[in-house]
């Protein structure tokens, strides 16, 4: 549990705890980051008065064309808590 200090008391935990604690809470938030930065590469070229179409080809080879990024999103198949969180 916590290292005992030279005074008897406890330091709740011990250095390496803390660190991979934090490390952990960093890569989750890169991951995140880099979620909504997929999310928004995909839909990126889709907006503008000049947007670009996009072919979505489902699992079953439905094929989609369309520029609206709501159509993107909500057809798109993600897995990834805080990109499925921003589709929504």
């Amino acid at each position: 549990m916590g290292e005992k200090t030279a005074n008897g008391g406890s330091t709740g935990t011990s250095a390496g705890e803390r660190y991979s604690d934090n490390k952990l809470k960093h890569d989750i938030r890169t991951s995140n980051m880099n979620a909504a930065k997929k999310l928004a590469d995909a839909i990126r070229t889709s907006l503008g008065p000049r947007g670009m179409d996009k072919m979505l080809v489902s699992g079953n080879n439905d094929v989609t064309i369309t520029n609206d990024g709501a159509t993107i999103l909500n057809k798109m198949e993600v897995s990834h808590p805080a990109a499925k969180m921003l589709v929504e």
